[in-house]
């Protein structure tokens, strides 16, 4: 059971569109933190591409969801970089990535964390609502860089309610250092199933945007007979 609290006076639907003008529904942000180090080569790069296509598609045929998630991308392999930034479904193009590079995790976590606030900021100015914040770390590696501080922003950001910090380990992840970082278990994902694990934040997503405040969101459970995950 997911705790949303959404902040802000409600709207009415109207549009899919990032004009806070003409689509003033409250906003799900949902930050995707990906890890496209060189070890993400290969078949792990590829599904991670089809994954990003199936969770545009599934959130496209959910009206609702069209008009209030918000996805952003932030990768990680080699250097930081913000693959998209925050955008309504319609504007989101899913990127086709390539591996390459070390892990600088820590820097990635720090600058989700960074873009969150500031969407967050964004939305008040506007006069729009929004739901507590996702962010959703994939990795196959663990950090090459220094991350205590990274890990100190996400127990700070989870103990203030100011975000969810979701991880989720692919093969050869290090899940000593994730279960430092983050506050909430770790997840392994079942060998390359990004599909079914992208289908599941999907389906999560619409599920908080149809919630109400305050509204506790039950979720399916990704480690179940039919999920995508086992816990370490």
């Amino acid at each position: 059971m997911i705790e949303q609290t959404a902040f802000g006076a409600d709207t009415q639907p109207q549009f899919g569109t990032n004009s806070f003008a003409e689509n003033p529904e409250p906003r799900c942000p949902c930050l995707l933190l990906l890890d496209i180090s060189g070890s993400m080569n290969g078949p792990p790069i590829n599904e991670l591409n089809a994954g990003l296509v199936t969770f545009k598609d599934c959130l496209a045929a959910d009206a609702l969801a069209m008009k209030r998630i918000e996805i952003a991308i932030v990768t990680f392999g080699g250097t930081v970089q913000t693959a998209c930034d925050f955008t309504t479904i319609e504007g989101f193009h899913p990127p086709t990535l390539t591996a390459g590079g070390d892990t600088p995790m820590g820097t990635a976590i720090a600058q989700a964390v960074s873009m969150i606030r500031q969407r967050k900021d964004t939305y008040k100015a506007h006069g729009i609502s929004y739901y507590r914040p996702w962010i959703f770390l994939i990795t196959d590696g663990g950090p090459t860089d220094a991350w205590a501080s990274a890990a100190a922003q996400v127990k700070q950001g989870e103990a203030s309610k100011s975000f969810l910090f979701f991880s989720v380990g692919v093969a050869g992840a290090n899940f000593d250092v994730l279960k430092q970082i983050s506050t909430r278990e770790p997840l392994q994902l079942q060998g390359l199933e990004f599909k079914k694990l992208f289908l599941w934040l999907s389906q999560s997503q619409s599920s908080v945007s149809r919630s109400n405040p305050g509204d506790g969101v039950p979720l399916t459970d990704p480690t179940g007979p039919k999920g995508w995950a086992s816990t370490i």
